[in-house]
């Protein structure tokens, strides 16, 4: 007998479909990423802990899984959802099928599903809790979510961040040291980092001021990661006190604790921003970059302090893209400048802060 699957919404909604990965139940967010590409990168970064990811363009996995495009240690959503699963993928990086990816890593999925009805009620409504399961019944999994906190109730910070300090690879020559508080770090970034003759030490989220200082970095940056910036005091404070002491830049979530921290608020956008072609252009010099992008907040530039001003904007919506310090080696963009998609031209804001750190 063929088992069905279920993603209950928070509003009562239900798809059915059918189950592929792992045979268990899940809840999240439930939100949609619109990439053509790039599922498996998708489901290895880290700022989608907490969510329940459904892909917009109609076919997953063809291309299959490899042990390269991967962003962390382990797949972070919690639940993915897809109009037709590719149960034959073609390529010649391919080690496992993305149904046996999802299976052994614990992760379920819902195939068979109507996607964009799915989109356009998540667009209209707002993102919202959903669970998907295999196992349990509508009234179940209904009861389960009148139970489950709801997303911007948790730090999931905590949950991604490393739990000790770490070095991607030793330097063998003198080069610039850069102090990465892991929020949810994502491995390109690092990656990108030595590629410009830097070498970095991870930190985490935890991590003190007085830590960081010690290290003597040349300067600091602040990953993307999950969840609401309102929730992370703890980390606002610790950067406070590294203002006008090393070089920052802040990176998604590394973008909203700086604007924070210099008197901006945040907000929770209606459906957010999770795709691979979102438009922004940089004030200082006009240009319009194709971006990926991945966050569900989002910086308002009102309360902006001290110095710091709007440096990118979002073409679509006129949301804060990026920030500048008028004065201080600070920069910060709410974008995934490590990600390609398509272009890699996003990557001179590395460019940018190494030479910041070589001042």
């Amino acid at each position: 007998m063929k088992r069905t699957a279920f993603l209950v919404l928070g509003d009562g909604s239900v798809y059915q479909g059918v189950p592929f990965g792992s045979q268990n139940t899940a809840y999240g967010e439930v939100v949609f990423n619109t990439s053509m590409t790039g599922y498996q990168e998708v489901l290895t970064d880290p700022s989608y802990a907490g969510q329940v990811v459904t892909m917009t363009y109609p076919l997953v996995g063809n291309y299959g899984t490899n042990d390269s495009d991967i962003e962390s240690g382990r797949i972070q959503v919690r639940g993915f959802v897809v109009r037709e699963e590719c149960t034959l993928p073609s390529h010649g990086l391919s080690r496992r099928a993305l149904h046996r990816y999802l299976e052994v890593n614990g992760i379920p999925g819902i195939s068979g599903v109507d996607t964009r009805s799915l989109t356009r009620r998540l667009r209209t409504a707002g993102v919202m809790m959903g669970v998907l399961t295999t196992r349990l019944s509508q009234g179940e999994a209904l009861e389960l979510l009148a139970s489950c906190p709801s997303y911007g109730a948790v730090d999931f910070v905590r949950e991604v961040t490393t739990p000790h300090r770490y070095q991607l690879q030793e330097a063998t020559t003198p080069a610039p040291h850069i102090a990465v508080v892991d929020c949810g770090v994502k491995h390109n970034i690092l990656r990108l980092i030595h590629a410009r003759g830097c070498h970095t030490t991870a930190l985490p989220c935890t991590v003190s001021a007085e830590e960081i200082l010690a290290l003597n970095p040349d300067g600091v940056l602040i990953s993307p990661g999950p969840g609401d910036p309102a929730l992370l005091d703890y980390l606002v404070g610790t950067v406070a006190q590294l203002v006008g002491r090393k070089p920052i830049f802040g990176i998604c979530l590394g973008h909203q604790v700086l604007g924070r921290v210099f008197g901006a608020s945040t907000f929770k956008l209606k459906f957010g921003h999770r795709g691979a072609n979102h438009p922004v252009r940089d004030l200082s010099t006009g240009r319009v970059y194709i971006t990926a992008q991945n966050h569900g907040y989002a910086v308002g530039a009102d309360g902006l302090k001290r110095g710091m001003e709007v440096s990118h904007t979002n073409l679509n919506d006129g949301t804060v893209e990026g920030l500048r310090h008028r004065e201080l080696p600070i920069l910060s963009v709410q974008y995934h400048s490590e990600a390609s998609p398509g272009p890699r031209d996003n990557e001179y804001l590395f460019d940018r802060f190494v030479e910041m750190v070589g001042r």
